[in-house]
């Protein structure tokens, strides 16, 4: 490692999902000295909708439609629960923040204050969400007033069928339609990514508008997949209603999502212009502990290895698909600083007999164990290691995707960790 590259920082963000990517911000906006580490992250599977608690409890399904007040339910039941570390005004002010900067950088979003939304999901359930982009927000209006709309749908695009959506919404959105159409630009295989970028195109958006039009009718509404744009999508969205007449709005495909791929691309853009050193596509393999003196991190392989030294670490690494957990017949194992696990003894115990069992399986409340200093705790329940830090789904005791937490709790988290990590460098 002595004769590699050295880059000094006083925070590490271990992490590019939503999780890094918010602590990473918010390190910058105190002024820490940030570097950021990540594989490719998560973004591309998310939708670009921002949950902050819809459903508790989950083996009742209950719908929250004021996500404070669910919280505050969730956590008096659950005291273990990473939320019940987090007071009020924290959550707002991480929430505050992180929207303010996507508005900043191209991608307004819709809330209502201490509420949550309800839109379409690609498969044509509801779902319940506290911020919508604002690309989004007429079809939160168009399902309150059961409005007539159209949807449109595209030949050869998979992972969006109009037909089901209109089906499964058929008792409780009667005036709903839909048209499958040819998209304007079929050169190569017809892909969100590709659609999203061939509209920053106003000649390709006059030809799809010229498509449309003849199938609107009576219809109030134009719904589409989420291709509005990568860039731009403000730009795109507002031409497009233009165009047509009518207020428009987009439902998200199946992975890879347009509206989680917007947020990665405003990140990769904006941050290191906020002075954070970024370190993408790269992979930590191995780290030297040095007690209050920080951490020497080996980053990378080949011509691409460096050395990075922190005073200090953010664990944002996610569960399994980002690489923060991983798995033997055993046991489920911390990657990285191998952290204490909170996990039953007997792998017998990781799941429940029946797969679809409203309970949820145990194993997706498997994580790292904090103190309220987002501390990683040792299995004597003191912190492990001094100056590291964990937030997000790598958390113990949550179940993210029932609880419909998932953006909340990384973004809030990644607030809560970064202000801890600011007392530690302080104190």
């Amino acid at each position: 490692m002595d004769n590699l590259p050295e880059i000094s920082c006083d925070l590490l963000v271990i992490g590019s999902g939503i999780t890094g990517m918010a602590a990473a911000l918010f390190a910058a906006n105190l002024g820490i000295d940030t570097v950021q580490v990540g594989r490719a992250g998560e973004l591309g599977f998310a939708s670009g909708f921002l949950d902050l608690l819809g459903v508790h409890p989950v083996e009742d399904g209950r719908i929250w439609d004021r996500p404070f007040d669910g919280i505050g339910a969730l956590v008096a039941e659950h005291p273990r629960h990473p939320y019940a570390f987090l007071d009020k005004k924290d959550i707002q002010s991480a929430l505050s923040g992180f929207v303010s900067f996507l508005a900043a950088h191209g991608l307004p979003y819709y809330t209502e204050p201490g509420k949550n939304l309800a839109m379409i999901t690609p498969t044509g359930t509801l779902k319940t969400t506290y911020a919508v982009p604002a690309t989004v927000q007429n079809g939160v209006r168009a399902l309150a007033e059961k409005a007539s709309c159209l949807v449109v749908d595209f030949h050869g695009l998979k992972g969006f069928s109009g037909r089901q959506i209109v089906e499964t919404l058929d008792k409780t959105w009667p005036n709903l339609t839909t048209r499958r159409i040819s998209f304007p630009d079929t050169s190569g295989e017809l892909l969100p990514e590709h659609m999203a970028l061939s509209l920053e195109s106003p000649e390709c958006r006059a030809q799809l508008a010229g498509e449309i039009a003849p199938h609107i009718h009576s219809a109030e509404y134009v719904a589409l997949p989420a291709i509005l744009g990568m860039y731009r999508p403000m730009a795109v969205f507002e031409d497009l209603q233009k165009q047509l007449n009518r207020p428009v709005f987009e439902i998200p495909t199946m992975p890879p999502a347009i509206g989680g791929l917007r947020i990665k691309a405003a990140f990769e853009k904006a941050l290191p212009r906020l002075f954070v050193r970024t370190h993408y596509q790269q992979k930590i393999t191995a780290v030297d502990k040095q007690g209050r003196n920080g951490f020497r991190f080996d980053v990378g392989r080949d011509h691409l290895r460096r050395v990075i030294t922190a005073k200090g670490a953010i664990l944002a690494s996610g569960r399994f698909i980002g690489g923060g957990l991983t798995t033997d017949r055993k046991s489920v194992r911390e990657t990285l600083f191998n952290l204490p696990v909170f996990q039953p003894v007997t792998r017998s115990e990781w799941h429940q007999k029946s797969f679809l069992d409203p309970r949820g399986h145990p194993i997706n409340r498997f994580g790292i164990t904090t103190d309220d200093q987002w501390r990683p705790l040792n299995n004597n329940r003191h912190p492990a290691i001094p100056g590291l830090f964990a937030a997000g789904s790598i958390l113990a005791h949550q179940d993210w995707v029932r609880q419909k937490c998932g953006a909340g709790l990384g973004i809030t988290t990644a607030f809560a960790a970064v202000n801890a990590f600011q007392r530690f460098i302080s104190g």
